[in-house]
């Protein structure tokens, strides 16, 4: 498959709504929830009024034209803050692009963008039954605590 990794354009921040639905963690057999839940205030954290403050970069994988997967960060107290100098991060791609590479590729171009902006860590939060775990161990991310449904992961370079 073929896809370029690129920064989002200002103008294509609406579309990180969508992308933080996929980000939403489905365990086999469960029904997804609403698309409405991303309008909940612990989940607008991640996008609402982004790119307006300081840490806010947003990365895409385009394929044929269109947008099928964004790795994006902030600093906000969401559930993988770590502090207020560490951006969080939230990654998604549709469906039918994942397990391909493209999610470790924009994995590995965001750190090089954070590193470039200036930052020395990233965190995240993720569930433990996620096969996103060995990615995020493959970039870089070690887990740095946990609860009975999720890892805080912290990639520092």
């Amino acid at each position: 498959m073929e896809y370029t990794i690129r920064h989002f354009r200002e103008s294509e921040y609406p579309l990180l709504e969508d992308f933080l639905y996929e980000a939403i963690f489905i365990p086999e057999g469960i029904a997804p929830p609403p698309r409405e839940i991303v309008y909940r205030p612990e989940l607008q954290v991640y996008v609402e009024g982004f790119g307006s403050r300081r840490g806010d970069i947003a990365l895409c994988a385009e394929s044929d034209g269109k947008i099928v997967g964004a790795v994006w960060g902030r600093i906000m107290n969401d559930y993988g803050h770590i502090d207020d100098e560490t951006p969080s991060l939230a990654i998604s791609l549709y469906s039918g692009f994942r397990r391909q590479g493209i999610g470790t590729a924009l994995m590995r171009a965001v750190i090089g963008a954070y590193s470039r902006a200036g930052h020395k860590r990233l965190s995240l939060a993720v569930q433990k039954a996620n096969y996103a775990v060995k990615m995020y161990e493959k970039v870089g991310f070690k887990t740095v605590s946990e609860n009975d449904e999720e890892y805080i992961m912290l990639c520092e370079w």
